[in-house]
């Protein structure tokens, strides 16, 4: 056997590879997908009842009107920052003083609107991005929420209750409400 038919067949090989696991099954997946999962493939995106584009389930966005569901704290404000697409923690140390003093700020503001400080209500997840709280956390803001809105609370907890995502398959994880689909279904009322 000579050099240059083990470099073609070599070639070759790295080529068919390429073909298959660059081009062909990415895809197929693409495709599986868009037929299987459209609404999961394209990124989970919501829109209101005029069909606006409002967000996606899967990321959180900041609420910090009296009238709204407040989400979990993110470190990245998306609203201010020109380098959309980031995301990510503070990676700011326990003991370092400015987180202290930004936990601090969050509690005082938590404490003044009479809810009870949580960690999800805290503390920024690790990519700034979670969409969920607990349903506690939610429905500890429900009195904030009925006196911005005017209307009775049992009516909001309904409201939560019917939002609550449960388990996955029944045992995975834990109950949560994605806040972003709360305050559009309150918008809705």
């Amino acid at each position: 056997m000579s050099v240059a038919r083990e470099v073609g067949r070599a070639i070759r090989s790295t080529l068919v590879l390429w073909l298959i696991v660059a081009i062909i099954y990415p895809l197929a997946m693409i495709g599986f997908a868009q037929i299987g999962f459209p609404y999961q493939a394209n990124g989970s995106l919501i829109r209101n009842k005029e069909g606006k584009l409002v967000g996606s389930a899967l990321i959180g966005q900041p609420f910090n009107s009296e009238r709204y569901f407040n989400g979990r704290p993110s470190s990245v404000d998306y609203s201010t920052n020109k380098n959309i697409g980031i995301s990510g923690g503070s990676n700011l140390a326990p003991s370092n003083p400015e987180l202290l003093t930004t936990i601090q700020k969050k509690m005082e503001l938590l404490k003044q609107s009479q809810i009870t400080p949580s960690a999800s209500l805290v503390y920024s997840s690790g990519s700034g991005l979670d969409p969920h709280l607990t349903p506690e956390e939610t429905i500890a803001q429900i009195p904030r929420v009925a006196k911005a809105r005017g209307l009775q609370p049992s009516q909001l907890e309904k409201l939560v209750l019917k939002n609550t995502d449960g388990r996955f398959l029944g045992i995975f994880g834990e109950p949560g409400v994605n806040i972003l689909k709360l305050n559009l279904t309150l918008d809705e009322l």
